[in-house]
């Protein structure tokens, strides 16, 4: 089964201490993402990174309170350095929860073969649980691992990884 990595949202608005939506967790898996990453480029795996890149005045920010942020075309919506996408990776931009949602993910997937998504990143509840929801209603099967996404809150990232696990099926990796 072809298996494609998937890197969410790890942009700098998110990343950075200090960043407009800050995720302080993404600095946490961020050692054993990066060796996710570099295993997954030694092996062939095609990497994916899915990016939010919104516009300044995107409704979502008023209808979450959220501050503006990753507004397209900015530093705050570019990839961690310790990320980098290299030349041969694909990029994908988004404007809202899902990578799939108006965007040329699954046209990307097809074009590559790929069956099966490890889903990694931020934010576990949010963007990762609506990726999964997307990917698996779309017949991909699906792991998330889960020292390798982010939450805001250790409860809401739990009842995600539930949902994700009792609702949709997907494989949950927790570290030994």
């Amino acid at each position: 089964m072809q298996r494609a990595l998937l890197i969410i949202d790890m942009l700098n608005d998110f990343v950075r201490p200090g960043a407009p939506l800050e995720v302080p967790h993404t600095r946490e898996i961020l050692p054993t993402l990066q060796q996710r990453l570099i295993n997954a480029r030694q092996d062939k795996t095609p990497v994916i990174f899915i990016s939010d890149a919104h516009i300044p005045d995107d409704p979502e920010f008023s209808r979450m309170g959220w501050p503006p942020h990753a507004i397209r075309g900015t530093a705050g919506a570019a990839v961690i350095t310790e990320l980098a996408p290299q030349t041969n990776e694909s990029l994908v931009t988004k404007t809202t929860y899902s990578g799939f949602n108006d965007t040329n993910l699954e046209e990307t997937l097809k074009k590559l073969n790929i069956e099966e998504l490890v889903l990694t990143g931020c934010i576990s509840n949010i963007c990762i649980l609506y990726t999964a929801a997307d990917a698996v209603m779309k017949g991909y099967s699906v792991i998330v691992p889960t020292d390798c996404i982010a939450h805001l809150d250790p409860a809401e990232g739990e009842f995600a990884l539930n949902q994700m696990k009792n609702i949709l099926g997907v494989q949950i990796e927790r570290p030994a």
